[in-house]
């Protein structure tokens, strides 16, 4: 029997020349794994052209309800945001993906696992991580890295003279790449940063604010713990939850993001990402937040949530690093509880009221009125010892003077 190699596979061209080539070089029997994480229609149509290419078998599985509990619920906790702006969308999804290609490695007794991920981007950092933590003994196969074939053009062409015709073309189109939370775009007129992005050809998931709607809506999300519990005050899971903030955001333009970031690899890269569900979450939570945590736990919380966006997007999601930040994230998580009101409006997302049964928010203490909790005359003392540091510092080189 021939030894078998588990290919990432999405169906696209990349993937697709994978197979006959794997065959090819290696003689492996191919086990195409394609793993479902909110893509969409994209899966349709996806074994007819994997076994027409050459494979032996294909997986389709669906890990969505993992993706979002294990994976997305822990980065909005956390208020991960890689560089102020990415929102991490295709970080988060790479460590289920890899995950289940390694259980579908064992399952098929495979020597190797091969991704199409190019040698330029940060994908196969975070595949050959994920892979190298949960099974160090399988091979890592990573064509881009290897191979001659250098275009689009010439992948067709090598399908042809493999007798393999599929329904590809050599178009120039962005690359994408989509999931429940997101959709990324790289290429075309974004590979120079001098250029504005062409949103009337670009967007998928909604539209720019300039073609949303003159009224704006109105949507309230509560929070058990940290984690969306319900929508306009329907329990869903937090996976549906996504799915229809993703309507709501993408009508009405919200969640669109044009960032120049710096890859793992060292090169900076330009590309625009559709977030619209993801960054209504992310700002819900980030406004009972607000309300709840004390105000040390909230700056010292900032920093780890910088640092745990720094960790996912480098591919270490197996690493005792991430379980220990994920750790104190969750126990900041405890008392954040509550009910947050929003309006959409042109790519806006504007506060509506927040509250929680565990609010910091004391209204006789911050009203402007005295309240016997607070007592002005207080604040002299306090000041005196605050600023005594730079009272004494300023005295001492007056004398200098």
């Amino acid at each position: 029997m021939k030894e078998k190699v588990i290919l990432a596979y999405s169906g696209g061209l990349d993937t697709t020349v994978i197979i006959p080539w794997l065959k090819e070089n290696y003689d492996y029997d191919v086990v195409c794994v394609c793993i479902n994480v909110g893509q969409g229609n994209e899966l349709d149509g996806l074994e007819e052209r994997a076994k027409a290419s050459g494979a032996v078998k294909l997986y389709i599985e669906d890990v969505v309800e993992e993706f979002v509990d294990d994976f997305v619920l822990p980065c909005v906790k956390a208020g991960a945001v890689y560089e102020n702006k990415y929102l991490l969308g295709t970080s988060m999804a790479r460590p289920v993906i890899a995950k289940r290609l390694v259980e579908i490695a064992r399952l098929e007794n495979a020597t190797a696992i091969c991704h199409g991920a190019t040698g330029k981007g940060n994908d196969q950092v975070r595949f050959e991580l994920g892979i190298k933590a949960l099974a160090p003994d399988l091979k890592i196969i990573a064509p881009w890295r290897i191979w001659d074939i250098s275009s689009r053009e010439e992948e067709i062409e090598y399908c042809e003279n493999h007798g393999i015709h599929l329904p590809f073309s050599a178009d120039n189109s962005y690359s994408r790449d989509r999931n429940l939370w997101h959709i990324s775009h790289e290429g075309l007129e974004l590979e120079d940063p001098a250029n504005a992005p062409n949103y009337d050809h670009l967007l998928v998931l909604g539209v720019s604010p300039e073609k949303a709607p003159e009224e704006g809506e109105y949507l309230t999300l509560s929070f058990e713990k940290g984690i969306p519990a319900t929508l306009n005050g329907e329990a869903m899971k937090a996976s549906e939850i996504i799915e229809k903030l993703n309507e709501l955001g993408g009508k009405h333009g919200v969640g669109i993001v044009d960032i120049v970031e710096n890859r793992v690899v060292g090169m900076k890269s330009r590309g625009v990402y559709e977030t619209p569900g993801g960054t209504i979450l992310m700002e819900a939570h980030t406004a009972l937040e607000e309300l709840i945590l004390d105000r040390d736990t909230l700056a010292y919380k900032k920093g780890i949530g910088d640092k745990f966006a720094d960790v996912v997007y480098e591919g270490k999601w197996f690493t005792p690093l991430r379980e220990a930040l994920q750790a104190f994230v969750d126990s900041t998580q405890e008392y954040v509880t509550g009910e947050v009101k929003l309006k959409l409006y042109k790519g806006n997302i504007i506060k509506q009221g927040t509250t929680s049964p565990y609010s910091l928010y004391n209204e006789s203490i911050a009203s402007f009125t005295t309240g016997e909790l607070y007592n002005h005359k207080d604040a002299e003392g306090f000041i005196n010892l605050f600023g005594l540091s730079l009272k004494v510092r300023a005295m001492k080189q007056g004398n200098k003077n």
